[in-house]
């Protein structure tokens, strides 16, 4: 199967704390997004968000810092043992936080809605959770 990739650099209006727990906190996360997440802020637990939509692994979670996850989206044509990678590198920086994201081994034909999900789904709403 062939596979794309996506990098994404944004800031966000608050530090790299209130970031990570946007991420990982399950009543933040489902508060944001507008549907249910079930995830726990502990390595090597399994995930999920938007109802069940997207499913992973918490693979490498450093506080405030870095998480990195296994991920898969029940998309028609997603291969149902193909699991992608997603990374969010977190920074503080003079008035609020970079966060580097990269998501690796998305099936290429899935490649572009998936990329724009994110900002729409994702980004998107989390900027206007945290500016409320």
């Amino acid at each position: 199967m062939e596979t794309a990739n996506t990098h994404q650099t944004l800031l966000f209006p608050t530090d790299a704390i209130d970031l990570y727990n946007c991420i990982m906190n399950a009543r933040i996360h489902s508060s944001f997004t507008g549907d249910e997440a079930i995830i726990e802020d502990k390595e090597g637990t399994d995930f999920s968000a938007f109802g069940g939509y997207i499913t992973g692994k918490n693979v490498v979670l450093e506080r405030g810092k870095k998480i990195i996850q296994t991920w898969r989206g029940e998309e028609e044509g997603w291969p149902e043992s193909h699991f992608s990678e997603v990374v969010f590198v977190l920074k503080d920086i003079e008035g609020g936080c970079e966060l580097d994201f990269f998501h690796t081994g998305i099936p290429a034909h899935k490649a572009a809605a998936i990329e724009n999900g994110w900002t729409e789904y994702y980004w998107e709403p989390l900027r206007i959770y945290l500016n409320r």
